[in-house]
């Protein structure tokens, strides 16, 4: 503005509006007719960051676009050059919030915990993890169900009810079954009143599914469930003021179907899900 006004009005007097000194002012001009090779690198990829935290709606930072950036535009950058750039920009993912935790309730039927925060599995379908969460929304509240396949961190099935009972938990169940041929599965939950109720363990039993619960309490015994609801309500839930319940439920369809197939994470060998599935079992029935 200074630069722009200077045939107009006096240095000294624009610097004075602006709040800036004359000597930082001059420096400023020194360094327009500096400009290295380096700046203009770094405001070319600037432009690109910009790019990338749009497309993916802020939920990436300096890792997540290091890496998109060397897979997808093909450069070769340091992540601590891209926080750097990104600092500038003043951008930043979405800082993740913890899940409360309310107590247990009375249990009735209680499973050993046989995954026992193992959370690696050699194959798909040898263990799954599942829980349910809650989706705050304009003085309202729906329940979201899911089950997850610790081979790829993959959402096999999930259900979304206003009503948080055995219902809720069971549809998930079935439509996770209907969908892959089990053998030997273990199903981890922590120790609701769903899972533990007689009904639940009665259906399972006649499924090849083997029941594992948390101890009590103790949520990072089935972190990998907590870790994704974690994604989701941070990366969703948290950054959009849903109005209807129509809202929520159809972007949490669109967020799981990013998630499987689009969302990379480090451990896949930054692969999304299914596409890790895919590669890792080509030609393999599940």
């Amino acid at each position: 503005m200074i630069s722009e006004l200077s045939h107009k009005y006096t240095v000294k007097i624009l610097c004075n509006i602006s709040g800036v000194s004359r000597s930082g002012y001059y420096k400023w001009i020194k360094r327009q007719k500096t400009i290295t090779t380096k700046d203009l690198e770094d405001n070319k990829i600037k432009e690109i960051i910009k790019k990338v935290y749009k497309d993916y709606n802020g939920r990436y930072g300096d890792r997540r676009i290091t890496t998109v950036l060397k897979n997808d535009f093909k450069i070769n950058i340091n992540h601590k050059r891209v926080y750097r750039l990104m600092k500038v920009l003043g951008l930043k993912s979405k800082i993740r919030k913890k899940k409360k935790y309310f107590g247990s309730k009375k249990d009735i039927i209680e499973s050993p915990n046989i995954l026992n925060r193992n959370f690696k599995a050699e194959k798909p379908n040898q263990k799954w993890v599942t829980d349910i969460t809650y989706l705050k929304f304009n003085n309202k509240t729906l329940y979201l169900s899911t089950i997850l396949d610790l081979f790829n961190n993959e959402i096999v099935s999930y259900q979304i009810t206003s009503n948080n009972d055995i219902e809720l938990v069971m549809n998930t169940v079935n439509n996770a079954i209907n969908k892959r041929k089990l053998s030997q599965t273990i199903l981890h939950s922590d120790q609701g009143h769903q899972y533990t109720s007689k009904y639940y363990n009665s259906e399972l039993s006649k499924c090849d599914i083997k029941l594992s619960m948390s101890r009590k309490g103790n949520c990072l015994d089935n972190a990998a469930m907590e870790s994704f609801f974690s994604h989701l309500k941070c990366e969703l839930m948290y950054i959009n003021d849903f109005k209807t319940e129509s809202e929520v439920i159809d972007s949490i369809s669109d967020y799981i179907y990013f998630y499987n197939y689009k969302r990379f994470q480090k451990r896949l060998n930054n692969m999304a899900p299914v596409e890790y599935r895919s590669h890792m079992t080509t030609g393999v029935a599940f």
